[in-house]
């Protein structure tokens, strides 16, 4: 608000209190640019929503979901699952998602699947909401109405109908009937639950800002419980509860050692690739040929600087989705334009790169002139200083004559009003010492003046001349004359500003919107870079190398191999060689003491295949992976009490029993200490059971490797010989009384678990280790174990002799004995007295 006044003296002074409530006053304290862009970021933590629609008939599956993340529909093409949807679990357990909708006239075996689901109250995060829709919303002709007459931001209007369905037609395969009703009955259940758009007015569309077809083909399968145990990914509870939206932050992981990613998108997809493994060896290499290029010291400055522009790429799905719903904030425009720049700069560093690598000529192809374009209108249209000062949508000059004019008028209004203040107060009584005009957007024009002594009752307000409106703060507020003149001559300014801004922002925003796929496809190839020198910088760091890839070849061949995580946290590690391959050593059990590095051993095997198949460097001097399908482990139990099993019933059911019913030819199974849950015997002969079936299998036998504490599977001879048992121990030194440990896997068999050196290690008193080792030698042998006679009480033997004297006297023929009195007072004080 534009206020003037005149001082008692009837001369021109500042504005008053009352004007200070007015709109054009001083601009209220707005974020800066570091805290708007600190603030987007903060919206990208927020949990995002993922709501799935499957079908399954005659043995195919069509899976469609949305994720609110990015507002994309992703679609897999029909694909042949078992009956036990084997398939659909490995997508439930990918991407989580809150509700699985599916038709109401179902197969039986999705029924069963649905139900076991919806039992599952363990399951983590959270099990989804299951969904069942009328099987109308299914139908196939009504499921194509629904896609081809959708609302889509990323069809430009121009299109015609015609135009449509084939731009349509070119993405989304219509001849997969599963998929296309899977899209369909997605669109349904979307539109009733209103889906991110809940409070908005009900025309407003849930927006849809592309469709993304993604295929689980060429995969590896690793359950959950080999993630957790090799630790590839580990949630920790964040130290500030109000930091993120989850609430977790990620601990020591290989995906948390690997993370270095310079945008949210980046990391995503980091996390995609890790739930991904796949035996795809063009896309295996191609991730491959950019860390190698990245790694070579002449390219150093240029993966630097590609990083450094990578920290300019920002949500842009998030910033479309609120131009879609007209919510677009003011850091938007500013957050976008540096998107588009930074864009523009990987464009130009990428051309100068080889064009042989695909990324490289990708990103120099794909990110096209609309960039250009839409940086241009951006840097030419909005007024960054001035939007933020004013924390509204501003332009520069020059963009509408119209809305410059306006501004001037607006911006000459303090000197003009000024002299219209000084001509209505020669007109007022001589008791009005001063007065000012101020501008109130939607109001308009109005005489302020001050509240006088004698002005106490509302009649006492009344000024001939001039129309009383309101009183604030002191201040009587009036229509005059020329006020009223003024409000007809210049009007509403500052909202005529405002809604003329309003239209060009929006003009604009179906600009960006036009060219929506542009900064989609920027989104990917940038993340996808992002990845992928993030894994060039820690395979620089760590001294990672390249691995190679020998479909044709069995099992794995790793030399000199070492633990990501265990490396970074022990002052020395030992590296260890692995090969297995052929039909030689299929089966490797591996003995020796505790604490001698078995397990380590284990999970270094698991997680160096694990890192060859997301497409990263690894952990040796030599790596040649060959065709693997699936990692399986059994080293740490699972134990929860909400499962209502046992830990040995855990090991059989979701471990060892996954391992035995899935394992292939191609598979590596781990198993770490299996059956020590339960009785030793019972325990040695399942493990001994398990091992002898996949060896039985012959040439298709998986690859095992087994670390076990129970010698006697080697001592009993419980395995057949042959060549497809290898046995290794972890090398070992007695030096007197200690026991040292080189931490090298070497070919043998442990004599001892040497049990009593770790215990001693662990702290325990040397008393009972020594006692522990002494039972354990009497067992061995075959000797009778004597009780210590320090540990007994004083007369103890005595008083256990009398006890067994008063039975051996005892006449059961006697009519007269009563065993209650005999037990309460002869035998009861006398074992009191023993224990």
């Amino acid at each position: 608000m534009a206020s003037l006044g005149v001082n008692p003296s009837r001369t021109p002074q500042g504005p008053g209190p009352g004007a200070a409530s007015s709109g054009f006053s001083s601009p209220a304290p707005v974020a800066g640019p570091r805290e708007a862009e600190e603030e987007e970021v903060e919206e990208e933590e927020e949990l995002a929503e993922i709501h799935l629609c499957v079908l399954w008939n005659s043995g195919y599956m069509g899976v469609a979901y949305y994720d609110t993340s990015d507002s994309t529909i992703h679609f897999m093409p029909d694909a042949p699952d078992h009956e036990s949807l084997k398939l659909l679990q490995r997508v439930l357990d990918e991407i989580n998602p809150q509700s699985v909708v599916t038709s109401a006239k179902q197969d039986e075996n999705m029924t069963r699947f649905l139900g076991k689901l919806a039992s599952q109250e363990h399951r983590q995060p959270k099990r989804p909401e299951i969904v069942f829709l009328p099987s109308v919303d299914f139908g196939l002709e009504i499921s194509k109405q629904r896609l081809l007459s959708g609302n889509y931001s990323f069809i430009p209007d121009s299109m015609t109908a015609t135009e449509k369905i084939l731009f349509l037609s070119s993405i989304i395969p219509f001849d997969c009937l599963l998929t296309v009703r899977a899209l369909g009955g997605l669109l349904k259940f979307l539109g009733r639950r209103r889906i991110g758009v809940e409070l908005e007015d009900y025309n407003v569309s849930v927006p849809i800002l592309g469709f993304k077809k993604f295929m689980l083909t060429h995969l590896v399968n690793i359950d959950q419980d080999t993630y957790s145990v090799l630790q590839i990914f580990k949630s920790e509870s964040h130290p500030s509860a109000y930091k993120v939206a989850s609430g977790l932050k990620e601990g020591l992981s290989l995906f948390g050692i690997l993370n270095r990613c310079r945008c949210k998108r980046g990391e995503k997809l980091l996390r995609l690739w890790f739930t991904r493994p796949t035996h795809d060896l063009g896309e295996l290499n191609s991730r491959l040929d950019v860390i190698q290029f990245f790694l070579l010291p002449q390219n150093l400055d240029m993966a630097q600087m590609l990083h450094r522009l990578l920290g300019h790429i920002k949500n842009v799905p998030l910033i479309l989705k609120r131009m879609k719903l007209s919510h677009t904030k003011v850091s938007d425009w500013q957050v976008l334009y540096k998107t588009v720049y930074g864009a523009l700069g990987l464009r130009d560093a990428c051309r100068s790169l080889p064009q042989s690598i695909q990324l490289f000529r990708d990103i120099a192809q794909e990110f096209s002139d609309d960039l250009h374009h839409i940086a241009s209108l951006i840097g030419k249209v909005v007024d960054f200083e001035g939007s933020l000062a004013e924390n509204r949508f501003t332009v520069l000059p020059n963009i509408d004559p119209e809305i410059d004019e306006k501004k001037r008028r607006l911006m000459g209004l303090p000197s003009f009003l000024t002299e219209v203040a000084r001509k209505e107060l020669e007109n007022l009584d001589s008791r009005i010492p001063s007065c000012s005009v101020i501008y109130i957007p939607l109001i308009g024009f109005l005489l302020s003046i001050p509240r006088l002594p004698f002005m106490v009752e509302a009649s006492d307000f009344e000024i001939n001349g001039l129309d009383f409106m309101f009183l604030s703060e002191e201040k009587l507020h009036y229509r005059s004359a020329r006020t009223k003149e003024l409000d007809a001559l210049l009007g509403d300014l500052h909202c005529e500003i405002r809604d003329q801004e309003t239209l060009l922002m929006y003009q604009l925003q179906c600009q960006v919107l036009a060219r929506a796929a542009v900064l989609t496809q920027v989104l990917d190839l940038a993340s996808r870079l992002d990845v992928l020198l993030a894994l060039a910088s820690a395979a620089r760091d760590y001294g990672y190398s390249r691995p190679r890839y020998s479909p044709q070849v069995l099992g794995v061949r790793i030399q000199n191999g070492r633990h990501p995580l265990m490396e970074l946290c022990a002052r020395t590690f030992v590296p260890n060689s692995t090969e297995c391959g052929g039909d030689k050593g299929r089966v490797k059990v591996i003995t020796g003491p505790n604490s001698s590095g078995k397990s380590i051993y284990l999970k270094q095997v698991g997680l160096i295949t694990f890192m060859a198949l997301v497409g990263s460097f690894v952990p040796a001097e030599e790596a040649e992976i060959g065709a693997v399908d699936a990692i399986f482990t059994r080293i740490h139990s699972c134990e929860s009490i909400s499962l209502g099993l046992s830990t040995f019933m855990i090991d059989l059911n979701q471990q060892v029993a996954k391992a035995v019913n899935n394992a292939t030819a191609q598979s590596l199974v781990l198993i770490d200490e299996f059956g020590k849950g339960t009785n030793t015997v019972d325990g040695l002969a399942l493990l001994a059971a398990v091992l002898r079936h996949w060896l039985a299998r012959g040439p298709t036998c998986p690859h095992i490797f087994v670390a076990t504490n129970f010698l006697s599977l080697v001592q009993l001879q419980l395995l057949p010989q042959g060549p497809l048992v290898q046995y290794l121990t972890m090398e070992t030194c007695e030096d007197g009384n200690d026991l040292v440990f080189f931490y090298q896997v070497c070919e043998g068999v442990a004599k001892a678990s040497h049990a009593s050196h770790t215990a001693a290690q662990a702290g325990l008193p040397d008393k009972l280790v020594a006692r522990g080792k002494e039972v354990s030698d009497l067992i061995r042998s075959g000797k009778p174990i004597k009780p210590v006679k320090d540990l007994l009480k004083k007369n103890q033997m005595e008083n256990c002799q009398t006890l067994v004297d008063k039975f051996m006297k005892l006449d059961l023929e006697d009519p007269n004995l009563d065993l209650n009195i005999f037990m309460s007072q002869e035998v009861l004080p006398a074992a009191t007295s023993i224990l």
